[in-house]
């Protein structure tokens, strides 16, 4: 396994699990299947309702919580009170922190909440801040308004979309980012363009562990999410070659600045109006 290390000094897994879209029982049954299989990254949300079920299967995978590192994300509807919600959000994974804290989509109060995030990690509930689907002016408007910088930015990435122009302004602060729909959202024409192909003859890998292996490779962390075990062994079974420069310059050329999810300001409003009863998941 890759590392990268944050500009506080941390370090992060190059490749875990992403659990969006999983059902507790999925959710809870995958991260036992990761972290037996070598995983150590684990990725929720409060959105995603399945912290409690993340909870379980991280104990019930005999690692010491040392060992794994846990990311998850508050959601709009609790930054108004973000000190009590990360409480909360602690108490459904039952784990004393957080290694890595993200707002969740950039409306509400969103710098109040990252300030109360701030006081998580001084009083030790959080060891490092994200921001998700945040733009560069969003960014810099958090920053000037906040002491501790933002280490990694969740958002889309993919060979289609490699986000270019936010990573160049992440050299500046030390920032990473991690990757939704890394694999373009399983897009057929994205997954069968034949640069991939023809490398995974050459490296005996799939389309797929072709694409992961060039995200860690340009800086990205990457957590595809899955139900099936093969295909959660697969996901990590990248770290066995390495693509060369000109390989990495051939995918580089596939850009089209083409992104699968376009936010609107109606949505973003629609994520904060959605405001679920937490506590209730199974």
């Amino acid at each position: 396994m890759d590392n990268f290390t944050l500009n506080n000094g941390t370090t992060i897994p190059a490749a875990g699990i992403g659990t969006f879209m999983l059902q507790p029982a999925e959710a809870e049954s995958s991260v036992i299947a990761a972290l037996k299989n070598g995983y150590t990254l684990i990725d929720t949300a409060n959105a995603y309702m399945n912290e409690k079920a993340v909870g379980r299967g991280m104990k019930q995978s005999g690692l010491k919580r040392e060992e794994i590192y846990l990311s998850t994300k508050l959601w709009p509807s609790e930054y108004a009170d973000a000190d009590a919600a990360i409480d909360a959000t602690l108490k459904r994974l039952d784990t004393d922190y957080i290694d890595l804290l993200f707002l969740h989509q950039p409306v509400g109060d969103y710098i109040g909440a990252y300030k109360a995030m701030e006081r998580a990690v001084k009083a030790g509930k959080v060891k490092s801040l994200g921001l998700s689907n945040f733009d560069i002016d969003q960014i810099k408007e958090v920053i000037e308004a906040t002491e501790i910088k933002p280490a990694v930015l969740q958002v889309e990435a993919h060979p289609y979309f490699p986000q270019n122009e936010l990573k160049e302004y992440l050299k500046d602060i030390g920032s990473v980012i991690m990757a939704w729909y890394p694999l373009g959202h399983g897009d057929k024409s994205l997954m069968e363009e034949s640069v991939f192909t023809e490398l995974a003859k050459k490296y005996n890998k799939s389309n797929a562990q072709i694409i992961l292996r060039w995200h860690t490779q340009v800086g990205n962390i990457v957590i595809p999410g899955s139900k099936s075990e093969a295909h959660i062994k697969d996901n990590i079974n990248i770290f066995d070659f390495t693509l060369t420069d000109e390989e990495l310059a051939s995918i580089k050329a596939l850009d089209k600045d083409v992104r699968y999810y376009t936010s609107t300001k109606e949505a973003l409003q629609g994520y904060l109006a959605f405001a679920p009863d937490f506590e209730s998941q199974p």
